[in-house]
């Protein structure tokens, strides 16, 4: 049996896919690596915990001795690496984490990699590591588009992109990097656009939008992205970057405004708020290399935001039990327009 190591499997995309592979591929043994920080969650795996083709292992990427001892006694398959610090805002605050995790983190598992025959080594990137883009619907993101972070986030990932790249170049490691656009959908960290903004009205609570609202992303389900990641992980070429975009696009204001409108609530809830430090105007991605190996998304972004709206309608109680203190402490200082 094939042995498959997800890293950040109880984060949102990282969790989704543990269980889209769990499910679909009974044959293969998936083991999920996570450090559980504060955005790690393991109750979205109740359903599929006592299954025979799943293991959970905490740890963190960066601890050497642990990575490399777990990398030899089990002798993994496939390495899919999600797991980072992703949080822009996050970043701009504690960028030294970020280093750490996104950089220091993926260098340790490349390490633990060489020493075991692994198949291939799949690293999860993001768009934002490509810059930002005009408004202008004929400018889009390819492989080929030199990287050009504007955040310590973005920065980090895109290190550890070439990290990646570099072990290909120079060991020879089988490796792919996917380079995503903003995901959604179930288990979504209520820090993000689209949850925080489902969350808040539901609770009557003003929603804040960074700037004027213009900024557009390029909106992927995860479901899709799953769907991507697997096809690479089969089928991806060697050494290859895939970008993986849902093109749908759609202004920050826009995606508030749909999910008031689903809702029947008043848009008197926005609340502008001054902009982020670096705030990208755009990201789309062109998905079409990955398209090409067999790849489309199935969620347009009507479909998906209302199966999404009613997956947090339906599931209260888990993003409920996160909106405590501590993260109330951070949204306060986040958004506040002093």
């Amino acid at each position: 049996m094939k042995k498959i190591l997800v890293t950040g499997g109880a984060g949102f995309i990282g969790g989704n896919f543990v269980h889209y592979m769990v499910n679909k591929y009974p044959q293969y043994i998936i083991y999920n690596l996570d450090l559980l920080t504060y955005a790690g969650d393991l109750t979205k795996h109740y359903e599929i915990e006592n299954k025979d083709n799943y293991f959970f292992v905490k740890a963190d990427i960066s601890d050497r001795e642990t990575v490399m001892s777990l990398f030899v006694k089990e002798k993994f398959d496939y390495v899919i690496h999600f797991a980072a610090e992703s949080h822009v805002d996050r970043s701009i605050t504690e960028p030294e984490i970020f280093v750490r995790t996104n950089v220091l983190g993926t260098q340790v598992l490349l390490d633990a990699a060489m020493q075991i025959n692994l198949t291939k080594f799949i690293h999860v990137s993001t768009d934002e590591v490509y810059g930002e883009l005009e408004f202008d619907p004929t400018l889009f993101f390819t492989e080929e588009t030199p990287l050009q972070p504007n955040s310590p986030y973005s920065a980090s990932k895109a290190s550890s992109d070439l990290l990646v790249r570099a072990y290909y170049e120079t060991f020879g490691l089988p490796i792919n990097i996917t380079r995503c656009s903003n995901n959604y959908g179930p288990y979504h960290f209520p820090e993000k656009l689209i949850p925080l903004t489902i969350s808040r009205v539901l609770n009557e609570q003003k929603i804040p939008v960074y700037g004027d609202g213009k900024n557009i992303r390029d909106w992927l389900h995860v479901s899709d992205h799953c769907a991507a990641i697997d096809l690479v992980m089969h089928e991806g070429v060697n050494g290859e970057v895939y970008n993986v975009g849902g093109h749908n696009e759609r202004t920050n204001l826009e995606v508030v405004k749909t999910i008031i409108s689903s809702l029947g609530k008043s848009e008197e809830l926005i609340e502008f708020v001054i902009d982020r430090l670096g705030h990208d105007k755009r990201y789309a991605i062109n998905p079409t290399k990955l398209g090409n190996l067999g790849w489309k998304p199935t969620y347009t972004f009507e479909t998906g935001i209302l199966q999404t709206i009613q997956w947090y309608l339906d599931n209260k109680e888990w993003w409920e039990q996160i909106l405590n203190g501590e993260y109330q402490s951070y949204f306060d200082k986040q958004y506040s327009n002093k």
